[in-house]
């Protein structure tokens, strides 16, 4: 058969070239024939590993110690962060050391580079299919529905006659040019998406030749990027300009002929959904427990923020931002830049931390014990601050004079949504009130808790309000409501202060009042978080204490 499509034919013995190859050395990686396993073996030599040709490559090949030169490095040594033989494990070198084996680690991989490549092929690059027809749809029906509007306007031209031909030529030339950046923008985006695509499509040949390697070394170092390509691109919705005629006198033609809309776009975030959500219930308990008390020594303790299942972040009224542990040990404490008070906190999905300063009206990023501004604004200052689960951050501000308040989504430092106004144009949130802590529930609806409307305040991802929750009428709460934090579950129930009566009023994700917190003896309780187990955290501003709360089965 031709060379060049010898991937075609069946595979020959290595040794004569001829023999359709039954075997395989594992270890001298050659394909053998019956006849010729004989002569291959020949040589004596102990590490001959013979397989059906079907099991090739099932041996795993180690790489060598570089200090014992006849060994395979079989373990990792965790401390060291180096590969080992049996040799170094047991020498003092690495006594005490704690090791992986490699064969573990091998598999393991193996199992994420099968499951990455049917998501790729089956999930990811199908809905990057479907995004490049959608795109390549509207650009083929451009020419129509501009068609639709030029012919429209032709109708009037015949009825205005040489009075308004100037008016509609200049009309025409503003639709070309607004048809132009409608293919532009459509066009851009497509490009881009084929670009991801290119890539995604470089990625599943490089897993499947993964798939077929038995390297120790090139596997270990493989790094999934699917969750780098299931955040999906925004996807861009372009409202068709449209041309209003109106009756009109011809001394008023060029003042009243009438209007063409622009270009009306807007971005919709695509949610990639691999698997379908957890749908067990995790029931709430009679009475809810408390874990632990941590000792914060803040002054006037505001707010708390998870930075993983093991560690939590906490403010109060002075530049002090400190970590504990779950035991309560500090570990960390982090000064504000300004030296002034931070107005909220939250974790980001890198684990850098955020805080807001309102005096500065910035919002300030910690990583690596550098802090860099990431938002300043002019004319609103920000308050409080909510990492959504696609990574944007939600922020909560109000106006200079105090009359307006809004939530306004970032991407980066980039503005991507603002949320004000209801449909009928009234404000949604309070605009004197500072205290507005905020949660993105995991159906991605949007918690606000208005502290001087008495009101929680609820939006879908859109910011459509979906309901606002007032209280729960009991003859236990003697106080008004007026809800400082809030925070959500893995249960899609939502949790808010209420620091008057001492309680935490717990929601389901439609506003339906569930039960109260209200046994765990809370001292004026203010800021609050989850954790991934569910565990709340509650701040109590006078005690400056924040108690670790267990309130589901």
């Amino acid at each position: 058969m031709d060379p060049d499509f010898s991937a075609q034919d069946v595979a020959r013995c290595d040794l004569c070239k001829t023999a359709i190859a039954q075997s395989y050395c594992d270890f001298c990686h050659l394909n053998l024939c019956k006849p010729c396993i004989g002569e291959h073996i020949s040589d004596d030599y102990k590490k001959h590993i013979i397989v059906p040709f079907q099991q090739r490559k099932s041996t795993l090949i180690y790489p060598k110690c570089a200090t014992h030169r006849n060994e395979d490095c079989k373990y990792q040594c965790k401390d060291c962060n180096i590969f080992v033989c049996f040799e170094c494990v047991v020498s003092n070198q690495h006594q005490g050391h704690q090791y992986s084996k490699l064969e573990e680690m091998f598999t393991a991989l193996k199992t994420q580079i099968e499951k990455d490549g049917d998501e790729l092929e089956n999930l990811i690059l199908p809905k990057y299919e479907e995004i490049s027809v959608d795109l390549q749809s509207q650009i083929a029906s451009l020419n129509g529905e501009y068609e639709k509007l030029t012919t429209e306007m032709s109708k009037l031209r015949e009825e205005m006659h040489r009075e308004v031909d100037n008016v509609i030529d200049q009309m025409e030339r503003e639709i070309s040019q607004i048809k132009e950046n409608h293919h532009s923008m459509l066009q851009k985006h497509l490009d881009e998406i084929k670009e991801i695509q290119a890539l995604i499509q470089q990625t599943q040949t490089d897993l499947n030749e993964l798939k077929e390697s038995n390297k120790v070394c090139l596997t270990i170092q493989y790094n999934s990027k699917n969750s780098e390509y299931s955040h999906f691109p925004p996807k861009l919705k372009v409202t068709m300009p449209e041309f209003q005629p109106k009756q009109i006198k011809r001394k008023e033609l060029c003042r009243i002929f009438g209007e063409l809309i622009p270009l009306s776009t807007t971005l919709e975030e695509r949610v990639f959904i691999a698997k379908k959500p957890n749908t067990s219930v995790r029931e709430l308990l009679d009475e809810a427990e408390v874990l632990n008390t941590i000792k914060t020594g803040h002054r006037f303790l505001q707010s708390v923020t998870c930075l993983n299942d093991e560690h939590i972040w906490t403010s109060g009224l002075t530049a002090d931002i400190k970590c504990f542990d779950n035991q309560g040990v500090l570990q960390k404490t982090i000064q504000t830049k300004s030296g002034r008070m931070p107005y909220d906190i939250a974790v980001d999905r890198d684990g850098a931390l955020l805080y807001s300063d309102w005096e500065t009206r910035t919002v300030y990023k910690v990583k690596n014990d550098q802090t860099e501004e990431i938002i300043t604004l002019q004319g609103w200052k920000p308050v409080h601050l909510c990492v959504t689960s696609s990574g944007d951050l939600l922020v909560t501000m109000f106006s200079d004079d105090k009359t307006q308040s809004k939530v306004v989504r970032y991407s980066g430092s980039t503005v991507k949504q603002t949320i004000q106004f209801d449909n009928e144009g009234q404000p949604l949130y309070s605009g004197e009130s500072y205290i507005k802590y905020i949660s993105e529930n995991r159906n991605l609806d949007i918690c606000v808790a208005d502290n001087r409307a008495g009101a929680v305040v609820v939006v879908n991802q859109a910011g459509k309000l979906r309901f606002r929750y007032t209280g729960h009428p009991s003859s236990t709460q003697e106080q008004t409501f007026v809800p400082r934090g809030i925070t959500t579950d893995s249960q899609g129930r939502i949790l808010t202060v209420d620091r008057d009566n001492k309680c935490i009023h717990i929601l389901d994700a439609d506003g339906q009042f569930l039960r109260y917190i209200d046994n765990c003896k809370l001292e004026h309780p203010w800021g609050l978080c989850v954790n991934s187990n569910d565990n709340l955290f509650v701040c109590e501003d006078d005690s400056s204490n924040v108690k670790k709360i267990k309130y589901m089965k």
